[in-house]
């Protein structure tokens, strides 16, 4: 029996805006993804004790704050030092183009803005999931 990809969908710092992460997850979870929600107001220490609890592939951030450049980073900083180093991080939510290279520079494997699809996003995993 093939491994379900697992998915941790997180929403770090104070954004309380949680419509575009809880759409993700649902359609992650009828892809046939397992998925664990972590909920609103997550620090990167949380997400990332998370990410290590319930060994998962993937961590997908959503952030609507503008606090992306600081805590993506961060989260993806901790979560290699935790030696997850296959584990794919993604990100989501209002982030500007311009900003985009630099999370990629950090390990943000993808961004996706309003708009994407969420089959975009499911392929992108199916296809980048070591």
């Amino acid at each position: 029996m093939e491994k379900r990809i697992r998915v941790l969908v997180a929403k770090p710092g104070l954004d309380g805006h949680d419509r575009g992460a809880k759409v993700v997850a649902r359609a992650l979870r009828d892809a046939g993804f397992e998925v664990i929600y972590t909920g609103l107001r997550q620090t990167p220490e949380q997400i990332t004790e998370a990410a290590l609890q319930e060994d998962v592939n993937v961590v997908a951030l959503s952030l609507l704050s503008g606090a992306h450049n600081t805590l993506f980073p961060k989260v993806v900083k901790m979560i290699r030092d935790k030696g997850m180093k296959e584990t794919l991080i993604i990100g989501g939510g209002v982030i500007p183009d311009a900003d985009i290279p630099g999370l990629k520079d950090a390990g943000v494997a993808a961004v996706f803005t309003p708009g994407t699809t969420t089959a975009s996003i499911i392929e992108f995993i199916k296809s980048n999931v070591k």
